[in-house]
C-alpha cells in the first residue's frame, strides 16, 4: 500500500511538473486520411519531458497511425507535429516555411526511438550488430566504444548472453528486448511502444513488459506506448489517453480514465478487459 500511495504521489507530481515544461511533442490539429478514409481528425496532444503516456482504443481507431506520423512513416494531411519545440514536417528556407526535406527529418526524427510490433531486427546480423549497426553508422560512434553500449545495454534488458545469437536463435520476447535495446542505445528523447506484446505468446508478454516498466521507471525520457494490456497501462502511466473514431474521446490519470470513465464508448471499451487485468 506505502509503494502503492508513493506511485499515485509520483506521477501527481509528474503532472505538476509537466504543466510549467515546454512540450517535448506537440499535436495540433493533425488530421491523416488515406483518400476518402479519414483515420485522425483534429488531434490536440501533448507529451512532456519524462512524461509516460499511454493510448489505447479499438482496433482501426488511428493509435498506430498517430505514432507512425510521429516516426515520419506517414504524413500528416492537415495539422502540425512538433519535436523538442521544431516543427517535424515542415521547415524555413530562406525566410520561407517549406516542406521538410530528408536531413531536416532525420535530425528531428534522431531524438525519437521506436519498438514496433514484430521486431524489425535484420535477420543476417547478430544481435551485437542489429543494436551496433545505428550506433556506428548513424551516430559515428567508434566500433569499440559502441559495443561497450551495447553490451552494457544488452545486460540491462536481459540479453547480453545472446550476443552473438542471430534473431533466428531468439524467443519471441526476446527478439523484442533487443528492439528495445536497439532503440535505447540511441539515448532517445522520446520513446514509441506500438503494441510491443502484440506479437507475442501470451507466456512471453510478461518478461517484455518487465523491462518496459523497469525503463520507465528509471529513465527520464518521455514515453508514448500503444497498448492493450490494461493493467501494465494502469501501473506505468502518467496519462491515459483514449481514442476512438480517429478522435481523443477521454485522457486523464489513470485511475479517472480506467476506473471512472465518463463516455459510454470508453465504458464499452473497457468491459471487454475487467475480467483479469485487474480492473474492477
Amino acid at each position: 500500500m506505502v509503494d502503492a500511495n508513493r506511485a499515485l504521489q509520483d506521477r501527481a507530481r509528474a503532472r505538476e511538473d509537466a504543466a510549467v515544461r515546454r512540450p517535448i511533442v506537440r499535436f495540433r490539429g493533425v488530421k491523416k486520411a488515406f483518400g476518402a478514409m479519414t483515420v485522425l481528425e483534429g488531434i490536440d496532444l501533448d507529451l512532456y519531458p519524462g512524461e509516460k503516456v499511454v493510448v489505447i482504443g479499438p482496433s482501426g481507431s488511428g493509435k498506430t497511425t498517430l505514432a507512425r506520423m510521429l516516426m515520419t512513416l506517414e504524413t500528416p494531411s492537415g495539422g502540425e507535429i512538433e519535436v523538442d519545440g521544431e516543427p517535424l514536417f515542415t521547415m524555413v528556407r530562406r525566410g520561407r516555411r517549406v516542406p521538410a526535406d530528408e536531413r531536416h527529418l532525420a535530425r528531428v526524427r534522431g531524438k525519437i526511438g521506436m519498438v514496433f510490433q514484430h521486431f524489425n531486427l535484420f535477420p543476417h546480423m547478430t544481435v551485437l550488430r542489429n543494436v551496433t549497426e545505428a550506433l556506428i553508422h548513424v551516430r559515428r560512434i567508434p566500433p569499440e566504444e559502441a559495443r561497450r553500449r551495447t553490451m552494457a545495454m544488452l545486460e540491462r534488458v536481459g540479453m547480453a548472453e545472446h550476443a552473438d545469437k542471430y534473431p533466428a536463435q531468439l524467443s519471441g520476447g526476446q527478439k523484442q528486448r533487443v528492439a528495445i535495446a536497439r532503440a535505447l542505445v540511441m539515448e532517445p528523447k522520446v520513446m514509441l511502444f506500438d503494441e510491443p506484446t502484440s506479437a507475442l505468446d501470451p507466456e512471453l508478454v510478461g518478461e517484455v513488459l518487465a523491462v518496459i516498466k523497469e525503463i520507465a521507471a528509471k529513465g527520464d525520457m518521455a514515453m508514448l506506448l500503444i497498448t492493450h494490456e490494461m493493467q501494465f497501462a494502469r501501473e506505468i502511466a502518467d496519462r491515459i489517453v483514449f481514442i476512438d473514431g480517429g478522435k481523443i474521446v477521454e485522457q486523464g490519470p489513470p485511475e479517472e480514465v480506467l476506473l471512472r470513465p465518463k463516455s459510454e464508448r470508453l465504458k464499452a471499451f473497457l468491459a471487454r478487459f475487467r475480467n483479469g487485468m485487474g480492473l474492477r
